[in-house]
């Protein structure tokens, strides 16, 4: 059993200030930092930190070398990983002294994999294995249609939120993955009082500090499971974090109740770390953590 993940790949660059920029403000950076991000990126290492098998899919420009390097150390096959003439993506991240953070992206490789590579990664998934998606490439239809088609579990992350990517994906979804926020949007946008008319067997949904809560809609069942109390330094990547660990516990056998509580303190240990997929932390330290 394999999970695939098409996801984005990007290097981060943080900039530790006082507070998150006003509009037409200019502040002075304390520290800065370089390290491996992009949703795609930070949810294969949380699959692997939680012991699933993973292949990501995806790309990096000339410059991603020391991305694909930083992968492999992180224990992710790449081997799939096409690196093309363009720049990666990349990531602009503020981090504010009380953990919050502004993010600005560039797409870059991301979003220049063309359709035929994915109907290539496609060719070798079978009814025993995963395909995550997020929102931060290319060609999800696609890849989604044809996992779905050889009777492979489908994930997706509704971020970053654009309803029009949803609609495209929806259909071949089993598991639909999001925060608070954007389950709200998804409900404004669709004009749903509910989840469960969107034709998902099933949804997760994080709240932050609050925790988060795992619908059935296939059984009506409804798991939650509270917050970690934490002092967050960095907020960033703490819902790939969770979806990562929860969706690679799932793989590997995990009922929703388990993998919810492993998920929900691996994303509490992450968020008192400065740094993405660099410091989503082992499963030996989640599980020291929760005691």
């Amino acid at each position: 059993m394999t999970v695939y993940n098409l996801g984005s790949i990007n290097a981060d660059y943080f900039y530790q200030v006082l507070h998150i920029p006003a509009p037409g403000e200019t502040l002075s950076a304390k520290t800065f930092d370089r390290g491996l991000g992009g949703k795609g990126a930070n949810q294969s290492v949380a699959m692997v930190r939680a012991g699933a098998n993973v292949v990501h899919l995806g790309a990096v420009g000339e410059d991603g070398q020391w991305l694909l390097d930083r992968l492999v150390d992180l224990g992710v096959d790449v081997v799939s990983i096409a690196k093309l003439d363009c720049a990666s993506g990349h990531a602009v991240i503020n981090v504010a002294a009380d953990g919050e953070n502004a993010i600005t992206i560039y797409p870059g490789a991301n979003v220049a994999i063309c359709a035929d590579r994915i109907n290539e990664w496609m060719v070798d998934i079978s009814d025993q294995d995963w395909l995550v998606l997020q929102n931060e490439t290319s060609h999800q239809r696609t890849a989604a249609s044809l996992a779905k088609a050889k009777g492979a579990r489908v994930v997706y992350s509704a971020a970053p939120f654009d309803a029009q990517a949803v609609l495209e994906v929806l259909p071949f979804v089993d598991i639909l993955c999001m925060n608070e926020h954007e389950a709200k949007a998804l409900e404004r946008e669709f004009q749903k009082t509910g989840l469960e008319g969107l034709g998902v067997g099933a949804a997760l949904i994080t709240y932050g500090s609050k925790g988060a809560a795992y619908h059935d809609f296939v059984t009506g069942e409804v798991t939650k499971v509270g917050g970690v109390e934490v002092s967050p330094v960095d907020t960033t990547g703490a819902g790939d974090t969770f979806c990562g660990y929860f969706i690679g516990r799932l793989s590997l056998g995990d009922g929703p109740k388990a993998a919810l509580l492993i998920a929900n303190f691996a994303a509490a240990l992450k968020v008192t770390r400065l740094g993405t997929a660099d410091v989503i932390p082992e499963l030996s330290e989640v599980i020291a953590f929760k005691g």
